[in-house]
């Protein structure tokens, strides 16, 4: 009887073995991750002060994408007259360099 009761278990972790493995659906990320730990987030959640920055740098822009990391540092990703630009700011709304954000 033990043996038996082993044999139903050793294959029903078999079967549940190969039923993992062999699934090939991609994993999906909830949230998206890029460098420097930025984490995007969605635009109603940028701080005026950036937000009037950007109105006042860059009166044409439109804003596409904002990230945040730890630091409170922003990535801004905009469009300039057909053109895609990315620019990184502290929660002051301070422009940043790209060297100078970690």
């Amino acid at each position: 009887m033990k043996n038996l009761i082993l044999a139903a278990a050793i294959l029903a972790g078999a079967s549940t073995y190969a039923t993992v493995n062999n699934t090939n659906t991609p994993i999906t990320q909830v949230h998206k991750i890029v460098e420097y730990g930025f984490q995007e987030i969605s635009l109603d959640k940028i701080p005026t002060t950036i937000t009037n920055s950007l109105k006042n740098s860059f009166p044409s822009a439109t804003l596409s994408k904002a990230f945040v990391n730890e630091k409170e540092q922003y990535k801004l990703e905009i469009s300039v007259e057909n053109e895609t630009k990315t620019l990184y700011a502290d929660k002051d709304g301070n422009w940043l360099e790209a060297k100078d954000v970690k």
